[in-house]
């Protein structure tokens, strides 16, 4: 399978970066998405982001028609960060900060404070469903401030239209219609929104079967009819990473691998995180290579940190210590799991090194 690693200079993260230079509110030293600028330049009153979980540049090619709404206002392909995930994904184009910055690195994270892997939006401890703290672990010691506090804070008006602020909207159509009412309010405005499909279809269908297609020829349907609504408005969909089909294993079908292990693997089944025993780090070097060594990279921490591929810029205080001794990147059509209920349940998947996982869509509608 193609590989790609992200790309700092032309991600997720920079598309913040423009918007908030838009309004006035200039960080040094953050790069922006260049394309957007252009467009952002023409002086629109509304902004408005949509981001749909999950709608990679795949889905697009393979879900929908190249003459319909969103193919044929598809303006750039651009990256991801690593992991091609939205806990980190979705942190990045908040924050305009990179993973490594901002240390929402995944679905699960290992907080060394608490010696816990804490499944981050639900705070409870991986694996259980106990709370992991009576506070917020991940906005305790990864807390950031997002593009619409900072414009608000500078005096401008900015809005999140999320099924996680209030009014809670729990459909794509009560979105819209927020948006909608929003964009009628008078002077210039950002409007951020954010919907968990086609993301949530797919981890459970697949990424082109019938329920996928009709979910994503539906989002964009909405979207079309959105934006016939309304005026003197730019609209940019794009989404937080792509989505592949893959099989899954359970790690715990592999003692001479799970035996090796200080605690179970953290971030995402295609990109784990691996604290190893020390007198045991050979043997799960061989083992690991010998059962998944043409599926995935398997870098020791000094190599990940190297890579950079967790991004660029100043890095968070917590960050190498959230890291394990190991990184395991998936590269193929495999993905490893803590459990066999997860292995069996999941068909679309995303957070490893593939193009179809990695590229996203700029979609941009001048209205």
């Amino acid at each position: 399978m193609k590989q790609k690693l992200p790309n700092y200079s032309n991600c997720i993260t920079n598309l913040a970066n423009s918007i908030l230079e838009q309004f006035g509110v200039k960080e040094e030293g953050r790069q922006k998405l260049e394309i957007l600028d252009q467009y952002m330049a023409k002086g629109y009153e509304n902004i408005v982001v949509i981001l749909l979980d999950g709608m990679g540049k795949c889905i697009l090619e393979k879900n929908l028609a190249k003459d319909g709404f969103f193919n044929t206002h598809l303006k750039s392909i651009y990256s991801s960060v690593f992991p091609p995930t939205t806990v980190a994904a979705t942190t990045s184009v908040v924050s305009g900060l990179n993973p490594c910055e901002h240390g929402w690195l995944g679905w699960d994270c290992y907080y060394p404070q608490i010696d816990k892997n804490v499944t981050v939006f639900l705070n409870t401890e991986t694996g259980t469903n106990h709370q992991a703290a009576d506070y917020n672990v991940a906005w305790k010691y990864c807390g950031y401030e997002n593009f619409v506090s900072k414009i608000r804070k500078k005096g401008g008006n900015a809005y999140e239209v999320t099924p996680f602020v209030e009014p809670f909207p729990d459909n794509f159509d009560k979105i819209c219609e927020q948006i909608k009412s929003l964009c009628k309010k008078p002077g210039k405005k950002c409007i951020y929104s954010y919907w968990n499909e086609p993301d949530q279809i797919m981890h459970e269908k697949g990424c082109y079967g019938a329920e996928a297609k009709q979910t994503v020829r539906t989002l964009e349907k909405q979207v079309q009819q959105l934006c016939d609504e309304l005026e003197n408005t730019l609209v940019i969909v794009t989404a937080d990473h792509g989505h592949m089909d893959s099989k899954g294993v359970a790690i715990t079908d592999y003692p001479s691998i799970t035996e090796c292990l200080v605690r179970m693997p953290s971030i995402e089944p295609r990109a784990l995180n691996l604290f190893i025993k020390e007198e045991k780090k050979e043997q799960f070097e061989q083992e690991f290579q010998k059962a998944f060594g043409d599926k995935f990279l398997l870098w020791t921490k000094e190599q990940t940190l190297q890579s950079k591929i967790f991004g660029t810029g100043t890095v968070h205080p917590n960050f190498e210590k959230m890291l394990g001794d190991y990184l395991a990147i998936a590269i193929d059509d495999l993905s490893i799991y803590s459990t066999k209920e997860e292995a069996d349940f999941f068909v679309g998947v995303h957070a490893g090194l593939t193009e179809d996982e990695m590229m996203i869509p700029l979609i941009i509608v001048e209205i």
